[in-house]
């Protein structure tokens, strides 16, 4: 998109980041209908406000774009290393489009990858801040799987979850987003500002606040969206029943993306709202390769999930049949073995000599009977049942 001097559209769009929320549904609107530097000549002019805006709102507006000064977040923003991309730009992901009024009015951007590009194939890894130990393992493992397959793990930069999931794609060398509720150049939460450097480094930061902005607790809400927008599923790792995260998953569901939760123990209050999940419409999943099966493209599946190969699993259903017919204790005659694997004596008396071949019974006598080491294989197998 051109414009990006004074009074151009790029420029506008600067201008209105200090002046309306991010996720203003009315603002958004406005810009839609009547574009971004038309609604900036209004609110330098003056006069009656917009259909939609009451007076008090349009007195707030207009005091806070007295305060705005693109040319000074222009210059912040490139010694920082911090670009601005917008809708009609070749970075812009066109995934955020589908947020409608809500969509941001342009994306600051911190990192040398295309934006566009990299959530062409990302998913959203999200959870509570106050995880457990096993939520950060789940988190970090998961987004280690999805790095190692070539999927890009966006998060929110934050405590517990979000910091585990970042930490697991950049370990396994992967690729990793940061969406933050703040100005790009100022990282939050200030104990993840090494990581979020990091990320930087290697990845992407992102956020719709202009540089210097400071998070709150509604921009941290409002942020979600565009997490859920950019990815093709969001994934909740741990979240309690009021889990923001929780805000991310509804909006993927809004969105028509992919939503999928990691059970954990039906006690814990930190697993209670991805259950809540799971009762809905969210596909549980366990790892990496179930999250791709989910969002990637066709021919991508997760393996078939089977118990242990146990000895007995080799043998063929009639030999089988009459292992179980033998009593464990004793020996027993062929017909009482016949009659157990409900076969004739003749079939019993192949399958026996052939499980003695292979070790499991001996003869004793007219009778057969287990092995020593047949018992314990038994005993052994029903154990991984």
């Amino acid at each position: 998109m051109s414009g990006g001097g004074p009074g151009g559209e790029r420029w506008a769009r600067i201008f209105l980041g200090r002046v309306i929320e991010p996720g203003d549904e009315v603002g958004g609107r406005w810009v839609r209908e009547a574009g971004a530097t038309e609604v900036v000549r209004r609110l330098r002019g003056g006069g009656a406000a917009p259909p939609g805006l009451s007076e008090n709102r349009w007195a707030g507006l207009r005091a806070r774009a007295e305060r705005a000064e693109p040319e000074r977040d222009l210059a912040v923003a490139a010694a920082a290393g911090v670009r601005f991309v917008v809708p009609g730009d070749v970075e812009w992901p066109g995934t955020l489009d589908d947020l409608g009024d809500a969509r941001p009015l342009g994306l600051w951007i911190r990192g040398r990858p295309s934006l566009r590009m990299w959530t062409l194939r990302s998913v959203a890894v999200v959870g509570a801040r106050a995880c457990t130990e096993y939520g950060a393992h789940m988190a970090a493992t998961l987004s280690a799987g999805l790095a190692e397959r070539g999927w890009v793990v966006v998060s929110g930069g934050a405590y517990g979850v979000d910091g585990a999931a970042h930490r697991g794609a950049l370990g396994a060398g992967g690729a990793t987003v940061a969406v933050l509720a703040c100005g790009v150049d100022r990282p939050y939460p200030r104990g993840h500002t090494q990581l979020i450097n990091r990320i930087a480094d290697q990845g992407l930061v992102v956020g719709e606040l202009p540089p210097g902005d400071h998070p709150t607790p509604s921009r941290f809400i409002l942020r979600n969206r565009v997490i859920a927008a950019l990815t093709r599923g969001t994934v909740v790792v741990e979240a309690a029943h009021r889990s923001g995260s929780l805000v991310t998953a509804r909006a993927a569901q809004r969105l028509g993306r992919h939503t999928m939760g990691v059970p954990g123990p039906a006690t814990s209050a930190l697993s209670a709202g991805v259950h809540e999940l799971l009762r809905g419409e969210a596909v549980l999943v366990n790892d990496a390769a179930e999250v791709v099966e989910l969002v990637g493209d066709m021919g991508e599946l997760a393996p078939e999930r089977r118990g242990p190969v146990l000895p007995r699993d080799l043998l063929a259903p009639g030999a089988r049949r009459v292992l179980a017919a033998l009593p464990a204790r004793r020996a027993a005659a062929v017909d009482e073995i016949a009659r157990g694997a409900q076969t004739v004596e003749d079939e019993a008396v192949a399958r026996l000599y052939e499980l003695r071949a292979l070790g499991y019974v001996e003869r004793h006598g007219d009778g057969w009977k287990l092995t020593r080491q047949a018992v314990l294989s038994v005993r052994m197998d029903r154990r991984q049942c």
